[in-house]
Order: C-alpha cells, then sequence, then structure tokens
C-alpha cells in the first residue's frame, strides 16, 4: 500500500511539474507544491506512516546519496582549481555574513520585546544554511552555464559543511548555557567530516576499480554498487552509533562522487554521467517531493513579523555577503550581481536544525521553543516557493539560461 501511495505521489509530482514548466517556471516548485499538497498537512497521500517507515526513509538516504553526485561530479581538480580561492572566499563571506546580519537583526528585535537574546544566535545559526537540491535541479531542468552556475555549484558542497560547523557551535554553546543535557561539541566535526571520509574512501576505491574495467557498462554498475554501500555504510554509523541521526547522505555522495571523478579519466566520467542521468532525474524529483511533505500550507497564513524579519534579513545576508565575496576576489560581474540569488533555498536543512533547535530548548526554555519553531517552519514553506522563483530569475538575467546566451551572442555579433 505505501509502494502504491508513492507512485502515484511521484507520478502526479512529475505531472504538477511538467504544468508549471508550461508558464516558464522550475519544475521543482511544482515538484514542491505536489510535496506540500500530497503531504501529511494536506491530502496525505504521503502521510506521516509513510514519511517515517523505515524502509522509505532508508530509499530516501540512498537517493540523497544519488543527487550528491551533481555536485561531486562536477568538483574535478583540473576544473577548478583557478578558482578555488574565490570559491572559498565568497562562501565564507555569504555564509558567515548572513549569520552575523540574521543575528544581529534578531538581537535588536529580541532586546526591545524581552526575549532570551541567545535566541538570535539560533536564528542565525539556523539561517546560512542553504539547500544545494532547488538550486541544482534548475541547473539541471535549463541547462544553465556560465561564472555563476560554475561558482554554485562547488559552493553547494563548501555551503554546507559551513552550514553545519556554525550551527552545531552555536547550538552546543547555547545549550550549555540553558540545558542540562549538552550537544556535545565533538558532535559538530563528527556530523561534517564522517560524511566526507565515508564518501571519499567508497569513492577512491570505486575510482580505482573503474579505471581497471574497460567497459562503461561494469563501470556503472560499479558506480551503482558503490552508492548503495556508501549510503549502507552512513546508515550504519547515523541510526547505531550516533545519538541522533544527524548524517547528511548528500555530503556522502558528494565526497564518493568528488573522490572517484578526480581518478577516472573525463571520457569516463561523462559516459557514467549520461547513463547515470535518468537516476539522478528520479532522485532529485523525490529529494524535493520529500522536502515539500513535511511542509504545513497552513502556517502561511499564521506568519508573523518573526517570519517576515527571518527572510527578509537572510536574503539581504546572502545577497550582499555573495556580492562582498565576489567584489573582493574579481569575480565576474554576473557573479557579483546574481550568485545571491541561486543561494536563497533553504527549507530541508532549515527544519532538520529547527528540530534540533526546538528539542533542546523544549525542557528549560518552551516559549522560545515555540517561537523558533513556528518561525522557521512558516518561513520554510514561504521561502521556499519564492526563492525557487528568484533562483531561476537570477540564472535567467545572469544569461546562463541557452535562450538568454543565444541573444547575447547574436547582440555581440551585431
Amino acid at each position: 500500500m505505501l509502494i502504491i501511495r508513492f507512485l502515484i505521489a511521484f507520478a502526479l509530482a512529475i505531472v504538477l511539474g511538467k504544468l508549471v514548466s508550461k508558464i516558464k517556471l522550475p519544475a521543482i516548485l511544482g515538484w514542491l507544491l505536489a510535496g506540500m499538497i500530497l503531504g501529511p498537512h494536506a491530502l496525505g497521500l504521503i502521510n506521516q506512516s509513510l514519511l517515517n517507515s523505515v524502509v522509505y526513509e532508508r530509499i530516501g538516504h540512498v537517493l540523497e546519496c544519488a543527487v550528491g553526485l551533481m555536485i561531486g561530479t562536477e568538483l574535478v581538480w583540473k576544473k577548478i582549481k583557478s578558482a578555488g580561492k574565490q570559491i572559498m572566499i565568497t562562501t565564507l563571506t555569504q555564509s558567515l555574513g548572513t549569520f552575523l546580519f540574521v543575528s544581529l537583526v534578531f538581537v535588536l528585535t529580541f532586546y526591545f520585546m524581552n526575549i532570551p537574546l541567545y535566541l538570535a544566535f539560533l536564528f542565525g545559526g539556523i539561517a546560512l544554511a542553504t539547500a544545494p537540491a532547488p538550486a541544482l535541479s534548475i541547473v539541471r531542468e535549463f541547462k544553465t552555464d556560465g561564472p555563476v552556475t560554475k561558482t554554485l555549484i562547488p559552493m553547494a558542497a563548501l555551503d554546507d559543511m559551513v552550514g553545519v560547523i556554525v550551527f552545531f557551535t552555536t547550538m552546543t554553546i547555547v545549550s550549555s548555557h540553558i540545558s542540562s543535557q549538552d550537544i556535545p561539541i565533538y558532535m559538530s566535526v563528527l556530523v561534517v567530516i564522517l560524511p566526507l571520509i565515508i564518501g571519499a574512501i567508497v569513492g577512491i576505491i570505486s575510482g580505482l576499480i573503474m579505471n581497471r574495467v574497460k567497459s562503461s557498462q561494469t563501470r556503472f554498475i560499479v558506480l551503482l554498487i558503490s552508492i548503495l554501500f556508501a549510503s549502507f555504510i552512513g546508515m550504519i554509523i547515523n541510526y547505531h552509533m550516533l545519538p541522533s541521526p544527524l548524517l547528511n547522505f548528500m555530503l556522502i555522495g558528494m565526497a564518493f562522487s568528488t573522490a572517484f571523478s578526480n581518478i577516472i579519466t573525463s571520457t569516463a566520467l561523462d559516459e557514467l554521467m549520461k547513463q547515470f542521468n535518468p537516476i539522478l532525474g528520479f532522485s532529485i524529483v523525490v529529494v524535493i517531493l520529500n522536502l515539500g511533505a513535511p511542509l504545513d500550507y497552513h502556517l502561511i497564513f499564521q506568519a508573523g513579523l518573526f517570519t517576515a524579519i527571518y527572510i527578509i534579513a537572510r536574503a539581504l545576508g546572502k545577497y550582499f555577503g555573495a556580492y562582498f565575496g565576489s567584489s573582493i576576489t574579481h569575480s565576474p560581474q554576473t557573479v557579483k550581481k546574481y550568485l545571491g540569488l541561486t543561494l536563497l533555498p533553504h527549507s530541508g536543512v532549515s527544519l532538520v536544525f529547527t528540530g534540533i533547535a526546538a528539542s533542546s530548548l523544549a525542557g528549560p526554555a518552551p516559549e522560545c521553543a515555540k517561537i523558533i519553531q513556528g518561525t522557521i517552519a512558516a518561513a520554510a514553506v514561504i521561502n521556499e516557493l519564492i526563492a525557487v522563483i528568484i533562483a531561476k530569475k537570477g540564472f535567467e538575467w545572469a544569461g546562463e539560461m541557452p535562450i538568454k546566451q543565444k541573444l547575447n551572442i547574436q547582440k555581440e555579433q551585431v
């Protein structure tokens, strides 16, 4: 029964994605809306029992790992070594800039409302995270190419790492002051390092095996087995060795694919990704559908002052942080102007962080737990619907859509 529910939901997501594409909006918006409409807070086709089922959750992790290949296969050292410094600096300025700006705005807000100021820094820690899947699905759907796209893809991986480190460091400091159940300081390190180690080890072994294989079909089989194996190791550690399941499986996939992509030849890598494309397409739709399912559309109508402040402050932090980093690294004008617009998608990671923060605050500060949960949940719904449209516009204004590129070339020729 659960399988039938999932297949119907997947088919409806594809249909809604196609309909949304007809009005020149990214298909991801349709997939997200399908998740919300079919999720437990609306029609209930994707109900809580499906989302909580062990099999569905584990399959979801494998597909998240598969989506990570979209990032990792672009992190080939020969391609990115010239832009490595620029990407690193811009990642830090937009991530830390968002954390500082959102924290500062909420410190001022909470100061005048007599709300504990530590809550402002948790908002900042949650705000800096970017969900890579939505922007990357736009890259894939519209085949964008140019300086913004080339900066965004490796940045998506680095941004995840910075986000996890800053959030868990902030959470550890806050919980040490207010809670008897402290989050161990080593958790912030483990949550970043473990996925990278798992992915890198499996990726190196896979790359060496692929190099010894001549048949592209055999390389493809090695790839599929390796994704399953890396996901399996991640699940064992996630559910049986960590105090709570926190591993980022997209990060495992990213590290895994970065490792083998730097070992095999570029021709072999291109062939492999052509074969993998149908699986990648399926994986992205399911991951986005799962991002949309927990979102409660009722929260749009309950959104208040804190939600508005959060969405606006985060957008400004991301945009001007990216602009500043791009300026000091002398990036192209299009990167300065439009990179920040592609960094606005947020929901998946923010909801995970919010759940961790709310559970830590529930005992010692239940009112603060309600504020953070209500604000971020409403912001996730509203922001995600707006952010994918803005991200698409960012690529369009940067001239990185195929049609725009042709027009720009024609103008230059005239």
